[in-house]
């Protein structure tokens, strides 16, 4: 068992550090105190080639392994979230989806924009009145002649304004015996007439990320823009929460590192009765807890990017990793600011905005509930790795 990273692990954290370190810190405290998103930000992860970092380069991307994926996104959010989250949405839940399950053909003609950063693509899942119960989606898509007609509207989805293509999960057969079989897959062109969209204000945190929401009115979808067979939209919907999830739990680990090195260059220079700070068992207590929780998130999305590369598939894996981070990262954050005092609840330091970004990621991409009942489901026998039709590639490198 070899824990050490590669020559090729190595390069890609630094240039990932490089990037969101050197361009990316300096501003984004004035674009999250904007609520806007920083104009140039997507572009030039493409230009590094970011946002196809795993995928295959015959497909247009970096051929870089799984690990990389997860150590990009730790770099990343240790800066802030929203870069991470277009991970997610453009390389998770769109791009390595349509890895997994998309022909030949809809490789070549849709995944390598994406792979080249040339298109931005998200995940369309989420609808008002659904959450986590992904089968009672009520988004629709009848099927006529070689093209299907989409209609609904999906909310609460990340760079929704950016995208140019969105992997939409929509009900393709109304008389299905279950729930879960009425469902499939599409990616969806976003400048389709039909398509509305807007972006949604006022958010906690990830201020600098677009989110926002999709409105489907009769837009018309080819036949050849269906993603893997009628009816095989919840397995597909599923095994894409489980890229997801991975870049979120690596992520979530680049916030605790964030507050961990923040809480010892805070607690080293400030003084108090005479001494620094760090020389306070209840201040060391803080900071220990939070090196501890970095070293165990890392070594559990390590594992699923391990399992990744190897062509198993990790739900079970990825739900400890997703709920561990995730928890942890808020808790980090919280920590953090208490180290800091009142200069931590001011966004003075960094601290304040990696507290607010930590919040969601215990609820998006399937909450911290949802993770304990898939950990359950398996504890007790309930749910199993059923074989799917195909798996993400093992890595080839």
């Amino acid at each position: 068992m070899d824990f050490s990273l590669s020559a090729d692990h190595r390069m890609a954290q630094k240039m990932v550090r490089d990037f969101a370190q050197k361009e990316v810190a300096p501003v984004i405290k004035e674009f999250d105190r904007k609520q806007e998103p920083i104009p140039w930000v997507y572009r030039r992860m493409g230009e590094l080639g970011l946002l196809g970092i795993c995928l295959p380069e015959k497909y247009g991307g970096q051929g870089m392994d799984y690990i990389s994926l997860g150590l990009a996104c730790e770099e990343l959010e240790a800066v802030d979230t929203h870069l991470r989250v277009a991970m997610s949405v453009h390389t998770g839940l769109c791009a390595l989806t349509l890895l997994q399950w998309g022909s030949e053909e809809q490789k070549q003609r849709l995944l390598v924009p994406l792979a080249r950063g040339e298109k931005i693509g998200c995940g369309a899942f989420t609808e008002p009145g659904m959450g986590s119960d992904v089968a009672a989606m009520q988004t629709s898509a009848k099927r006529e002649g070689d093209s299907y007609l989409l209609n609904g509207e999906k909310m609460w989805i990340s760079l929704a304004a950016n995208a140019d293509f969105a992997l939409v999960t929509a009900r393709s057969d109304s008389k299905a015996a279950k729930p879960a079989e009425a469902l499939s897959s599409f990616l969806v062109d976003l400048s389709s007439p039909g398509v509305t969209r807007g972006a949604l204000h006022g958010k906690l945190g990830v201020r600098a990320g677009v989110t926002g929401w999709l409105k489907f009115d009769n837009v018309r979808v080819p036949l050849e823009n269906r993603i893997g067979a009628e009816g095989e939209g919840f397995k597909i919907t599923m095994s894409g929460f489980d890229h997801g999830r991975y870049t979120v739990a690596s992520g979530a680990t680049g916030i605790i590192r964030a507050c961990r090195d923040a809480s010892v260059a805070y607690a080293q220079n400030r003084e108090a009765f005479g001494k620094p700070i760090a020389e306070y068992q209840l201040i060391q207590q803080k900071i220990a807890q939070m090196a501890q929780d970095y070293e165990i998130a890392r070594l559990l999305y390590l594992r699923v990017g391990w399992m990744k590369n190897e062509g198993l598939r990790p739900t079970l894996e990825t739900s400890y990793a997703k709920k561990f981070a995730s928890e942890a990262s808020f808790h980090a954050a919280s920590e953090a600011i208490q180290i800091h005092g009142a200069y931590g609840y001011s966004n003075e330091y960094d601290v304040e905005r990696h507290l607010r970004n930590a919040r969601g990621a215990m609820i998006y991409e399937g909450s911290s509930e949802i993770q304990t009942l898939i950990q359950a489901g398996y504890a007790l026998g309930q749910r199993q790795n059923k074989a799917l039709r195909c798996e993400l590639p093992p890595y080839q490198g």
